[in-house]
């Protein structure tokens, strides 16, 4: 087992939290410019160009895309190679904390019940050991509780037909509406438990939203479902138009014969993340 160089470690983790609040993806920002190309109508044209010229001038200026920065939640697979433990955990999360501060992100984080004084402590982190990794893999995914706040979960019977799922998918991006801040990049999570089909639909972010889904059967249905969610024609920031989303993404797991969870979790048009590959 290889014991892993925190110092190089923080560093990095550092440099993801720029980059994520700074910097939208370039597939996402490959996509934002394509729905600008293809809008014909004026307002919600314009608002696209006031995203993108945004969008812009963050990367430009090192400011933060967004005034609701996130709470950062982390994605950490790592190698069979690599030795893992409570303080390598703690200096990613450590990490974290110190880079929001360094770079004058809003604290955005509170006691779930007590609720006070913000502050920057409490990322979260999941991790997943993958066998033929080596090294590790960190995604950084700062989730902004505009569209967070517009997540649905629903525990269908076994028997149900995909058609319902994808109502059922279609009815929580029109609820949301304008107050996500639309395009949205729509994440999908089916299987698992109740919990995991949720974690799935954010798992769904972290793929390029510009490429094709490698199954064949949920390639289709994002396909149908992004064709439906822009009829809804909720478009840019609720301004009408053609794009009121920019992909659909979908996960699945396997699951119980007596259940089949569906999680949805809506992203803003400022899908924020970045990522590292540490190889030892």
């Amino acid at each position: 087992m290889n014991l892993m160089n925190t110092k190089k470690l923080k560093s990095e983790v550092e440099k993801i939290v720029a980059e994520s609040s700074f910097c939208i993806r370039k597939d996402v920002f490959k996509l934002l410019k394509k729905a600008y190309r293809l809008e014909k109508k004026l307002k919600p044209k314009n608002a696209l160009k006031l995203i993108i010229d945004n969008a812009v001038i963050a990367k430009k200026k090192s400011l933060a895309i967004c005034q609701d920065t996130g709470l950062p939640i982390i994605f950490l697979e790592v190698g069979k190679n690599i030795s893992v433990n409570s303080k390598i955990i703690e200096a990613i999360k450590l990490s974290v904390e110190r880079a929001y501060k360094k770079n004058y992100l809003r604290p955005s984080i509170v006691d779930a019940v007590k609720r006070g004084k913000s502050s920057y402590t409490g990322a979260l982190l999941h991790i997943d050991f993958v066998s033929d990794l080596k090294g590790m893999k960190i995604a950084l995914l700062p989730k902004g509780f505009g569209c967070e706040n517009k997540s649905q979960l629903r525990m269908f019977n076994p028997t149900v037909d995909i058609s319902e799922i994808e109502d059922f998918i279609i009815s929580v991006v029109k609820k949301a509406g304008p107050e996500a801040c639309p395009p949205f990049v729509v994440g999908v999570g089916i299987g698992g438990t109740s919990d995991t089909a949720l974690l799935l639909a954010k798992k769904a972010f972290l793929g390029r939203i510009d490429c094709l889904n490698k199954d064949k059967d949920l390639r289709l249905m994002e396909k149908r479902l992004l064709k439906r969610v822009n009829l809804l024609k909720i478009g840019p920031m609720g301004l009408g138009g053609s794009t009121t989303a920019l992909a659909v993404k979908i996960a699945k797991a396997q699951t119980h014969i007596a259940g089949l969870p569906v999680g949805v979790n809506i992203s803003c048009h400022a899908l924020r993340s970045a990522f590292i590959n540490i190889k030892l």
